[in-house]
């Protein structure tokens, strides 16, 4: 890995981020407020309101096309320090910044020569859509969005509502998934109000999200790209453009989306190799399938045997088979090729404890 990234060392401001505390008790309750953004003149109002909260230091949960994100202006550390104390997420997990378009990378990384010419051809060919890239920081992105590490998480969003309210703000959105640290992602408005109401003034309702699994995140090297986490931009097709190589989960946090434990339901949730034998407490249990039959469970939600197409429906799944009461949930295990890959290392991770 490459310098930049500092593995497994700490940033001399880390332990000074990881020691601050995040009081909720002066920013809870409030009232949440729900703006439908379906259409233009929808989006408009949404977005010309979101950026006032945002300029005024406020936070907003808001729709990408991969799950909805809790942003804030970037550039505030004092709204950044909202975001995590909404989410109760510890400080040493950095956050992804959402911004305009490819020409911002020269306004808030330091990449230079061969680095940047394929940071570039990237964000050409993936930008805007569900790829981050991990980029040494300009001095302009806070510390406390980085967690204190040298390198900051880039992302240019699709989602017309996001591209609005970037418009609208004229400021970069820190923005990880608007949920509680550790919880099912959001994917549609209802999740985030079940996960945030009472904590965050707003929500923009953009609709399902229609990928569905959190972006890919990649850190960009000279001669390889190093897949921090899967998602919607598959292995193969970052093998395009160079060599990939896989970070192990669990290790040292050094980017966004690095926590072994992640994206889990309050029901214990466990993997089932495809043709193991019916649990014994099945009849308690409820069941994820990808286009197997399995009878003897109390719930079961079947998803589609085509990754592309279970995708955008997997957290929604997990969360409807969370709230059914069951004792545990069991998920089928699927292929790892393709989008497979993303999804399994989603169930993983919430499988963990």
């Amino acid at each position: 890995m490459n310098r930049q990234l500092h593995i497994g060392k700490k940033h001399p401001s880390r332990q000074n981020l990881a020691a601050c505390d995040f009081r909720l008790a002066h920013l809870f309750p409030m009232t949440t407020c729900v703006l439908p953004a379906h259409d233009a003149s929808q989006i408009a109002l949404a977005a010309s309101e979101a950026a006032r909260l945002l300029a005024k230091g406020e936070i907003v949960a808001l729709p990408t096309e991969t799950v909805y994100g809790l942003g804030c202006d970037a550039l505030n550390p004092a709204a950044v320090a909202r975001v995590f104390a909404a989410k109760e997420r510890p400080s040493f997990d950095p956050l992804i910044v959402h911004v305009e378009d490819a020409e911002d990378i020269h306004c808030f990384t330091t990449v230079r020569g061969n680095v940047q010419k394929l940071v570039l051809r990237l964000a050409e060919n993936f930008w805007p859509g569900p790829l981050t890239m991990v980029l040494p920081a300009s001095e302009r992105i806070p510390d406390i969005v980085r967690s204190g590490l040298p390198t900051v998480a880039l992302r240019c969003s699709a989602h017309p509502v996001m591209q609005a309210v970037l418009k609208n703000l004229g400021h970069p959105i820190a923005a990880p998934s608007a949920n509680r640290f550790g919880r099912i992602s959001p994917v549609r408005a209802e999740h985030v109000v079940e996960e945030l109401e009472g904590r965050i003034p707003l929500v923009l309702d953009g609709g399902p999200c229609c990928h569905g699994l959190e972006s890919t995140i990649v850190a960009v090297e000279a001669q390889c790209l190093v897949l921090l986490r899967p998602g919607p931009v598959t292995q193969e097709q970052l093998e395009q453009f160079a060599p990939v190589r896989r970070v192990a989960v669990g290790g040292a946090v050094f980017a966004p989306g690095m926590m072994k434990s992640h994206y889990a339901p309050r029901t214990p949730l466990y993997i089932l190799a495809v043709g193991e034998c019916l649990p014994e407490d099945a009849v308690r249990s409820g069941l994820l399938t990808f286009g197997n039959e399995m009878k003897g469970f109390a719930e079961v939600e079947n998803l589609s045997r085509h990754p592309l197409e279970a995708a955008p429906h997997l957290f929604a799944a997990l969360r409807r088979l969370d709230a059914s009461g069951v004792s545990r949930i069991y998920v089928h295990e699927i292929s790892e090729s393709g989008l497979g890959m993303a999804i399994m290392d989603r169930l993983r991770r919430a499988a963990h404890e």
